[in-house]
């Protein structure tokens, strides 16, 4: 009997010292940032790196969609700002974030298109998922020139929202979406006076994320996003794979 229970109380230490093994080793969730200005190729690149990686896109853009079209409490408080022409106060674009990530899919990570936008945004993130995933941060960086030019022959698909471009990315089909055949359009505020206008907004208030990532997080990179689309993809996944070793 007391070989028995010795036996029995060795297993029990064995799998034990296991499942402590394998709680200490198994990955945090990889969480990516995509920052850098409007027309950069955040949305474009977001997309092939979630098929890439197998973690779901967030865009804030696609976040009040979905709240605005299914009637939620948050949309409901979101639109009684955006109809007066106000901005939407970060507690509620907060909350709406948050709900997003704690949904099943982004157990193992998501890629963060279009947050933050501020460096207060910021800092309530990095609050929220401190010591919880493994943050990398990814720069887009373009001249404000070249900006203009990509943005004023941007499309959108209006049904599942992915970028093209007339010049640089254009469809295989005319005016039609790779991804779901749905109608491609171009926004009403894709011309260069409101260009300039929303990159004289994000000089302001989100470029200074640049220096808070910089100073604060260890898997920072710059990737210059003049290059072709596929050579900048290549930089970026360099730079994830430099950031995860």
């Amino acid at each position: 009997m007391k070989k028995l229970l010795t036996f029995l109380t060795s297993i029990g230490i064995f799998f034990t010292g296991l499942l402590r093994a394998e709680t200490i080793s198994s990955p945090q969730p990889l969480v990516i940032i995509l920052l850098g200005p409007p027309g950069a190729g955040k949305g474009t690149h977001a997309i092939e790196l979630s098929k890439k990686l197998q973690i779901p896109h967030i865009s804030t853009g696609d976040l009040f969609r979905e709240h605005l079209s299914k009637n939620t409490a948050l949309g409901q408080k979101a639109k009684s700002f955006m109809d007066k022409g106000l901005l939407v106060p970060d507690d509620i674009v907060l909350d709406m974030l948050f709900d997003r990530i704690s949904k099943n899919d982004c157990s193992k990570g998501y890629i963060l298109d279009g947050f933050p936008r501020t460096l207060e945004q910021a800092k309530a993130l990095d609050s929220k998922i401190k010591d919880k995933a493994r943050v990398l941060t990814l720069n887009l960086d373009i001249p404000d020139s070249d900006l203009v030019e990509r943005i004023s022959s941007r499309l959108i698909c209006r049904s599942c929202g992915a970028p093209f471009n007339k010049k640089f990315l254009p469809p295989k089909v005319a005016n039609v979406c790779d991804h779901c055949k749905g109608e491609l359009y171009q926004r009403k505020d894709d011309n260069e006076e409101v260009v300039k206008e929303r990159l004289k907004v994000y000089h302001k208030q989100t470029e200074p994320l640049i220096s808070h990532y910089k100073t604060n997080q260890k898997s920072f990179f710059d990737v210059s996003a003049t290059q072709t689309k596929d050579k900048v993809f290549e930089n970026i996944v360099d730079a994830i794979n430099k950031g995860r070793a």
